[in-house]
């Protein structure tokens, strides 16, 4: 089989944009409807909404990988590089502090035009202390570089890139690509969902790394998308794929058999809207979040606020299991005769609701 980039019309990728238009509007409905919705929230929940997005993608793009950063280090970071943070914290862990540049520059350069120097600089981020491999550099070495599964003595090929030889002037020509297409190109692409798709299909074609190019061109697909809209969109596509990586794998691999791209652009497009759809409910959780600290705050005791606290952690998909008595008396360190009091508080307030009966009680928060 040839791959898309041995093809005598590799990079003039084509599609069919009648099986995309449903696709477009929802990205352009939704988009609105986010965008409306972030300028009327009060200041500090839109902060923290952005926060709690810009930590999920640095997690989630390291995920996808294999790699699992501190949440703490990574939030430590994000805050520092927004200049949230009155005094900077410190944050040990260099990777969890080099994904969180890297999160927030796509956030803060998304109008600017891409450059090698660039892509350079967000490698780095990804690598900010590793030996083993060339940072900051394309690739060079001369053995393929294949994308493998299985065995190691009976490896199975899903895709291998141009050689190393090519790729400087293969990247030349996709950031020329990827300017031109931009708003203020000379051939702009006006749908966002379709820029970032193909960019990303591209970059992860010529593979111009030795290693992290899930990483940046995860970036250089949000980056896609903010500079067509106009403005820094908040979501995180690296959520939406990890909750079916085995999916995006074998749709970039499809995706990398031919430059007839609409399978692609169908599945990337519906990882967008994902995305979205996620967005949205962590914004309505963060607004839901903040009324409820505004009604019950001066009602409760340092326990109980920290119990509370611990359980929103869990963000939009809820408290796993929900709280019980013995949770509530391990986060607190408290007695059992403690716990059912202050548990019983919070139900008679309103804060929680009861699920399940007996011994399988447990208590959610009521939004």
């Amino acid at each position: 089989m040839k791959y898309n980039w041995q093809q005598k019309d590799w990079t003039k990728f084509s599609y069919d944009i009648s099986k995309l238009e449903e696709r477009i509007y929802a990205f352009a409905e939704k988009s609105g409807r986010i965008s409306g919705i972030l300028k009327t929230m009060p200041k500090e929940a839109h902060v923290q909404t952005t926060i709690d997005i810009l930590v999920a993608e640095a997690i989630k793009t390291s995920e996808i990988e294999g790699e699992y950063l501190s949440r703490k280090d990574v939030t430590s970071s994000i805050r520092n590089n927004l200049g949230l943070n009155i005094k900077v914290e410190q944050v040990k862990d260099e990777e969890a502090k080099g994904v969180a540049t890297l999160i927030t520059d796509v956030q803060n350069s998304y109008a600017e035009a891409l450059t090698k120097e660039k892509l350079f600089d967000w490698h780095k981020m990804v690598f900010p202390n590793v030996k083993n491999i060339n940072v900051g550099v394309w690739r060079t070495h001369e053995e393929p570089m294949q994308v493998v599964s299985g065995r190691i003595d009976k490896p199975t090929v899903h895709f291998e890139a141009p050689p190393s030889d090519r790729v400087p002037l293969e990247m030349e020509n996709f950031i020329n690509w990827f300017n031109e297409t931009s708003p203020s190109g000379g051939n702009p692409i006006k749908h966002a969902p379709i820029r970032s798709a193909i960019s990303h299909l591209y970059f992860e074609t010529i593979h111009p790394f030795e290693d992290g190019n899930g990483r940046v061109g995860r970036a250089i697909a949000e980056k896609a998308l903010s500079q067509t809209v106009g403005y820094p969109l908040l979501l995180s596509l690296s959520v939406a794929i990890e909750v079916k990586r085995k999916d995006y794998y074998n749709a970039l691999k499809f995706g990398q058999s031919s430059n007839e791209i609409t399978a692609w652009l169908e599945y990337f497009i519906d990882v967008i809207l994902q995305a979205q759809s996620n967005s949205e409910a962590l914004i309505d959780f963060t607004l839901k979040k903040t009324k409820l600290f505004d009604i019950y705050q001066n009602q409760l005791n340092d326990r109980q606020l920290k119990t509370i606290m611990r359980m929103l952690q869990e963000g939009p998909k809820g408290f796993e299991g929900g709280m019980t008595a013995k949770k509530y008396m391990r986060i607190t360190q408290t007695s059992k005769a403690t716990a059912t009091r202050d548990l019983q508080k919070l139900l008679e307030l309103g804060v929680f609701k009861v699920q399940g009966d007996g011994r399988s009680t447990s208590y959610q928060i009521k939004f």
